[in-house]
């Protein structure tokens, strides 16, 4: 029983960090196709402004993904970091180098050095979602084994291959949307269009890349497939495509109010219906969740954890990106100093 409710605090995390983080890559993934310096200047700036209070925070979500995966379910994390070992190493080295490229494109005065740096935020920020969503459709396909040894197989196959451009189209999609409900705070019309616009592309092609995921895991990944298409995973892959529906209706509204929290319901509900398709299974169909459980006795202190972070944790970073989308974290100017 325990070990159940610690793998869908497990999976609550993973889509806590696919929205929370996957905005900010989301983000970089504008920034890499923003154009050149002078066209991509008003663009790049306001990525900047948005990201800057809360692109630290999301990292919270990663770090307590791997934490319930190494003390909750040993087994699994062996089992993939031992065949995914390459992928998730790149992905490493992006979110080093996306942060390393984010921090230093901005103090920097030659140009050269921020277009150096931003090259290296913005590419990072489109190959480490594609990695970690390779990785997770590594597992969804059934190719993460005791047995298996590392393998380009286990991560550059149809089903992985389709997990990482999803990853990269719902991280764009996100990314789009909440940069234009920044471009409307800040009084900004040209740049809310610019950013509908993508955003609304960036939908198509998630809704497109979605179909054709669900076709491809029938033949890959069949227990996945059936777990999508019956049951609990078929309700939340309906919710994915309501939320998904709803979000492109608020795009062409004036205001575009609720597209961030309906934006955030397809990418969560996508997310949770992958976990619920692969029921019993922590690795279809060879590692159920009782299997890969760790001990009783860290699983209790586990959930002794996950309750003091719902209790102390989330409320404060709640709070913190409910302050940042009203605008409450806005940096001193010289006119406030001077004051």
């Amino acid at each position: 029983m325990i070990a159940g409710v610690i793998a869908v605090v497990l999976l609550l995390a993973i889509a806590a960090y696919a929205c929370g983080g996957g905005t900010d890559y989301g983000a970089g993934f504008w920034d890499l196709t923003a154009g050149g310096a002078e066209r991509g200047k008003r663009p790049r700036r306001l990525i900047d402004h948005a990201m800057e209070p809360v692109w630290e925070v999301n990292n919270v979500w990663l770090v307590f993904v791997l934490v319930i995966m190494w003390t909750g379910f040993p087994v699994l994390f062996q089992q993939v970091f031992t065949t995914m070992w390459l992928p998730l190493a790149l992905a490493a080295v992006g979110i080093v180098l996306r942060g390393a490229g984010f921090a230093l494109r901005k103090p920097v005065r030659r140009l050269a050095g921020r277009r150096l740096y931003g090259a290296v935020f913005a590419v990072s920020s489109l190959l480490t979602p594609f990695f970690l969503g390779a990785a997770a459709g590594g597992v969804a396909s059934g190719r993460v084994t005791a047995t298996t040894t590392a393998s380009t197989d286990a991560w550059a196959n149809p089903t992985s291959l389709l997990f990482g451009l999803l990853a990269i189209a719902a991280t764009a999609t996100l990314g789009a949307v909440f940069l234009a409900a920044d471009a409307r705070r800040f009084a900004e019309p040209d740049l809310d269009r610019y950013f509908r616009r993508r955003a609304l592309a960036a939908l198509v092609a998630v809704a497109v890349l979605a179909v054709v995921t669900l076709f491809v895991t029938h033949g890959d990944a069949p227990h996945v497939w059936h777990g999508l298409t019956h049951g609990t995973g078929l309700f939340f892959v309906i919710v994915a495509v309501l939320a998904t529906l709803a979000t492109a209706w608020l795009l062409t509204r004036p205001s575009g109010a609720w597209s961030r929290v309906t934006a955030v319901g397809v990418v969560a509900s996508a997310v949770i219906a992958w976990g619920m398709a692969q029921r019993p299974y922590l690795v279809p169909t060879s590692l159920t969740v009782a299997q890969g459980a760790g001990a009783h006795t860290t699983l209790r202190w586990l959930a002794l954890v996950t309750l003091v972070a719902v209790v102390l944790v989330i409320p404060a970073v709640a709070l913190l990106y409910r302050l940042d989308t009203h605008g409450e974290l806005e940096g001193l100017t010289d006119a406030d100093l001077r004051r």
